[in-house]
């Protein structure tokens, strides 16, 4: 199945200390690890407000700024060349192209394929989104609701759970770098 892929970098990194898509883990940045779980997409692009002129994909810019992880999700709807769009958040390294092969097996007749984390929360930045969507994230962003939940609720998604993630790619697949020591341990 041809997808888009689009990895998401428009935080601002506070709680990390730097900008968290160029800190080097295991010998590559993080966007770099991310931009290789999509390496089986013909349409891989940033979302991002800043440059990364070095990871050689388009970056694009939010259409619609101040919302969030949603003004991302949005515009790598808008962006996208085709109808499946896998979306990465820049800060989550270890994801595979298997990952991605794993839900394009729900993707037929759903509006979203969300897995859900160790929390039993959704993981909505390492989802696939139909382009159809696009409309729905504009009226969401313009009426101020930023929930990332409360947009997959509205969607005709199917949730995957945790337990048949992790069965499949262990409990780490979804480890989250909001701060350096959720890298190093410490």
């Amino acid at each position: 199945m041809e997808f888009s892929g689009a990895v998401l970098a428009g935080g601002r990194s506070k709680r990390f200390g730097v900008d968290k898509a160029l800190y080097i883990w295991r010998g590559k940045e993080l966007m770099r690890h991310v931009l290789t779980s999509l390496i089986e997409s013909d349409d891989t692009f940033i979302v991002s407000n800043r440059n990364y002129p070095q990871f050689n994909v388009p970056v694009h810019r939010d259409k619609i700024r101040g919302g969030d992880s949603l003004s991302g999700i949005h515009s790598a709807l808008s962006y996208a060349k085709h109808d499946v769009v896998a979306v990465a958040a820049c800060d989550l390294p270890n994801l595979k192209p298997e990952y991605w092969r794993f839900l394009m097996e729900y993707a037929s007749g759903y509006q979203a394929v969300v897995a859900l984390g160790p929390d039993n929360w959704i993981e909505p930045l390492a989802a696939l989104y139909h382009k159809s969507l696009e409309p729905l994230a504009k009226l969401q962003l313009q009426s101020g609701d930023y929930f990332l939940k409360r947009f997959v609720e509205i969607a005709e998604a199917r949730i995957i759970p945790w337990s048949e993630v992790e069965r499949r790619f262990g409990s780490d697949i979804f480890l989250n770098a909001n701060r350096i020591d959720d890298l190093t341990g410490g």
